[in-house]
């Protein structure tokens, strides 16, 4: 049966001890989506409490850090989800995407409602992908993709 959590400190304080746990075996967050066989933003998302696993992955995951069988069942409860508090980021990385969704936000919305009509695009239903290219000028670049499914205002 699955569970729900209500309150987010229990995630919160399991995300802190497994990330320390990451750290201390020197783990890579795709080591550790290997271990749980899904991708390795999913997987980042939920070790940081923003997901539940299946039961078989949070197993892996627990086993890889070295937690115990709590933290495991824990890992397969559904979260309060949103993991940055209210106000303005401080975090510089959290804080450009702020500032990218202050910037880009209205010509966004703007082009998926021509696109697509009214409606919104899910973060259920939903894909994540960050990768490092080469940036021709020199240096790298960060593509992100976020590819969620469109879901219509249905009038009732």
């Amino acid at each position: 049966m699955l569970h729900a959590q209500f309150d987010p400190t229990a995630r919160q304080n399991l995300a802190n001890a497994a990330v320390e746990a990451k750290t201390r075996k020197d783990l890579s967050w795709q080591q550790i989506a290997d271990a749980a066989g899904l991708s390795v933003a999913f997987v980042t998302a939920a070790v940081l409490g923003q997901h539940a696993l299946p039961e078989h992955s949070a197993q892996a995951v627990a086993e890889l850090l070295g937690l115990d069988a709590d933290a495991a069942l824990l890992l397969t409860t559904v979260p309060t989800r949103g993991s940055i508090p209210g106000g303005i980021p401080t975090d510089p990385t959290v804080y450009r995407f702020h500032e990218m969704l202050q910037v880009y936000g209205t010509t966004l919305k703007a082009l998926v409602h021509e696109q697509f009509g009214d409606g919104i695009i899910s973060a259920i239903n939903f894909r994540l992908d960050v990768r490092k290219v080469a940036d021709p000028e020199g240096g790298e670049r960060a593509v992100i993709t976020l590819d969620g499914k469109y879901l219509p205002t249905k009038p009732f």
